[in-house]
C-alpha cells in the first residue's frame, strides 16, 4: 500500500533514511538508530501528534529559556540529525548558546557534529573544547564547555540520557527535556518534560518564545503554575487512551 507524502508514516520513512545516511557520515552513532526506533514506538502511542499537556510543557520551556540568564541548548548526534535547523532557529530566537555533547565521543565525531551544525547555519557552536567536568557522570558526557553547559542556569536537553539529566539537576540547573518516553529517568528528573516528537516540539517552543518575549509577567505566571508530574501523568493517560482506541478498531 502506497503511503501519501502528508501521512506521518511517510515522514517516518524519510527520517529513517536520513538517519541511516548520517550514520554512514559519522554524525549519528549506530546505536542512535536504536534510540530513534524506540522513540518512534512511543510516538505511535501518542497518536503521532502533540498532546495538550505537551503544549503546556513546551510553553513552560519557552518561559524558562526567556527567563534564563545563561540558557544553553545541548545537541547530540540524533538531535542534530533530526532537527538541526529547528534547534538553531530556536537558539537564535531566545537567544541561547548551542553546545554539542556526545555519549559516543571522539574528537573526530565531535568535529563532524559541530561541522554539520555549521553547515546548516550554526555559528559559535560550542563543544570542540570542553575543559569542564559535570560531576556524577562516568562517561565522556561529563565533559562540557566552561562558557556553555558548565555556567548555564537553564539547559534544554533534547533526546537525553537519564544520568546526565540527573547530574545537571544536581548541579543546580533548570533542565528542560524533550523525551517521548514519560517513564524515562530523563522525563522524571527534569524540571520540564515535553513528551513529544522533537521536530514537533522545537517549533512549538520557538513559537511560544516569540509569543512570550515581551510578556515577562506571563512568563513568570507560566513557570509558577507549571507541574511536571501532572504533565507526565497526562502523557501516560494520552497513551492509555490511544491504546484503548486501537483495541476498538
Amino acid at each position: 500500500m502506497k503511503v501519501s507524502e502528508d501521512h506521518p508514516r511517510y515522514r517516518s520513512l524519510v527520517v529513517r533514511e536520513r538517519m541511516s545516511e548520517l550514520v554512514r557520515e559519522g554524525v549519528v552513532a549506530p546505536t542512535g538508530l536504536i534510540a530513534h526506533g524506540r522513540g518512534e514506538a512511543f510516538d505511535y502511542l501518542l497518536g503521532e501528534r502533540t498532546s495538550p499537556s505537551a503544549l503546556e510543557a513546551e510553553r513552560a520551556a519557552a518561559a524558562y529559556l526567556l527567563e534564563a540568564k545563561r540558557p544553553v541548548i545541548t545537541v547530540n548526534g540524533n538531535a542534530a540529525g533530526l532537527c538541526a535547523e529547528g534547534l538553531l532557529s530556536l537558539a537564535r530566537a531566545v537567544p541561547a548558546k548551542v553546545e554539542v555533547n556526545l555519549f559516543h565521543r571522539t574528537p573526530e565525531r565531535v568535529e563532524k557534529v559541530v561541522s554539520f551544525l555549521e553547515s546548516v547555519g550554526g555559528k559559535d557552536i560550542l563543544g570542540r573544547q570542553q575543559e569542564s567536568v559535570l560531576e556524577g557522570i562516568a562517561s565522556d558526557r561529563a565533559l562540557c564547555a566552561a562558557e556553555g553547559i558548565a555556567s548555564a542556569d537553564v539547559v534544554l536537553i533534547p533526546l537525553e540520557d537519564g544520568d546526565r539529566a540527573g547530574a545537571l539537576v544536581k548541579a543546580g540547573k533548570i533542565v528542560l527535556a524533550i523525551d517521548l518516553n514519560p517513564l524515562s529517568r530523563t522525563s522524571v528528573v527534569s524540571n520540564v518534560t515535553a513528551v513529544d516528537e522533537l521536530t514537533r516540539a522545537v517549533p512549538n517552543i520557538e513559537r511560544f518564545v516569540r509569543e512570550l518575549k515581551d510578556a515577562p509577567e506571563e512568563r513568570r505566571r507560566v513557570i509558577e503554575s507549571y507541574d511536571n508530574q501532572h504533565t507526565l501523568r497526562e502523557a501516560r493517560e494520552t497513551m492509555r487512551s490511544v491504546l484503548q482506541g486501537m483495541g476498538k478498531t
